[in-house]
């Protein structure tokens, strides 16, 4: 019986780890319905997409639930800042 308690409760704990949801890219207009909260910094990239992917696992570890990126630049190495909102 204490088996079968101690499974649920692990099948419980594991199912609400997964269902915790990443920080998600928005728009500047759906920005506007957001409560600002920060904001986060990431470089040494050499592509867009793991430029995004940095800012996104930043404003996911500051715990924010969206982020918007507001500059992004660099020559061979790239660099970028993202608000995040909660």
């Amino acid at each position: 019986m204490k088996g079968i308690k101690y499974f649920a409760a692990a099948t419980v704990l594991a199912l609400t780890s997964f269902a915790s949801v990443a920080a998600e890219p928005v728009s500047q207009q759906q920005a506007q319905s957001l409560t600002e909260v920060g904001v986060v910094s990431a470089g040494g990239v050499t592509t867009l997409s793991s430029l995004e992917a940095k800012l996104a696992a930043k404003a996911e570890a500051q715990g924010a639930s969206s982020y918007r990126i507001v500059a992004a630049g660099g020559n061979n190495m790239l660099h970028g800042n993202a608000v995040i909102y909660k």
